[in-house]
């Protein structure tokens, strides 16, 4: 049992517990708040002292807070919210908009539809830096991890703040130097998402309508299928607005209504406040178009 005595929390303590929080980590918060990990251990056995409270619980998967370290979180939240709008108050003109927005998004979005808008935005808000997050597991915007999400989903999370950009349509392609038979599915190899995108919609499609497919490549990332698509070493699906300018594409099927996702422009309500974060959020949404 943790002994209690007098303890005054500190903004400091607030931040170090939320660092923890949302990283379940010690070098990544450490990472966070420019110290290293043995800082963060030793800044946390202080405050669980000073409280009487065990904080976090060590587990394979990381600190696991306790309700109340939960609830020192949303404070410490709210107090990180406040700074940032007292920052942003100061700030008179769009050019002095500064700060860094930490997007989550995948490789295939970034490349495809992101980077194009975020080179706009880069001459219009000079001082914005940002921190692009691709992967295909999902970053949590509730605690935290990042800013703005860009992700391809039907089901939104209803307690996130979200813009719509329009449906993402599919088709399945192969190489503009191969002849194909109308029988894709005996005739040539497949390129295909590997176990680490299961739900993807070319995976659930490809399962039902080609089930006997010759499925040679197995890879982590749509980027990866379209490549390989292209230097002829099988066929693959791929979204349309990916494969708009690659000439060494050549679609064999209409549009797949099945494989068809919604593109999301995401964030949480409280981050929506921020200048950096609504200015970044504002200017996606009126950018990427599918």
């Amino acid at each position: 049992m943790i002994a209690k005595s007098q303890y005054k929390l500190e903004a400091r303590d607030l931040e170090i517990i939320l660092a923890l929080v949302r990283t379940a980590n010690l070098a990544r918060a450490g990472e966070q708040l420019n110290v290293d990990a043995s800082t963060i251990f030793r800044a946390i056995r202080r405050i669980e002292r000073g409280l009487g409270h065990q904080l976090f619980e060590r587990s394979r998967a990381g600190y696991l807070p306790s309700e109340q370290a939960q609830v020192l979180a949303e404070h410490a939240e709210q107090v990180e919210t406040q700074l940032e709008q007292a920052r942003s108050a100061i700030q008179l003109t769009p050019e002095q908009v500064s700060g860094t927005v930490r997007i989550a998004t995948t490789d295939t979005l970034l490349h495809g539809l992101l980077t194009p808008a975020l080179h706009k935005l880069a001459n219009i808000h000079p001082l914005l830096e940002y921190e692009l997050h691709t992967g295909n597991e999902l970053t949590s915007l509730t605690r935290r991890e990042a800013d703005i999400a860009v992700r391809a989903t039907n089901t939104p999370p209803l307690h996130l703040v979200g813009k719509h950009i329009g449906p993402i349509r599919m088709a399945l392609y192969g190489s503009n130097r191969i002849e194909y038979d109308q029988q894709v599915e005996a005739a040539v190899d497949w390129i295909v998402p590997d176990d680490g995108l299961p739900e993807h919609p070319s995976v659930i499609w490809r399962k039902r309508h080609h089930p006997k497919a010759v499925l040679r490549y197995r890879v982590n990332s749509i980027l990866t299928v379209m490549e390989l698509v292209a230097a002829g070493m099988g066929v693959g699906v791929l979204p349309l607005f990916l494969t708009q300018q690659r000439r060494d594409l050549i679609a064999l099927t209409d549009t797949l209504d099945e494989c068809q996702t919604e593109l999301w422009l995401l964030t949480h309500p409280e981050s929506k406040h921020l200048l950096r974060v609504s200015t970044v959020f504002r200017h996606l949404s009126k950018t990427l178009n599918l």
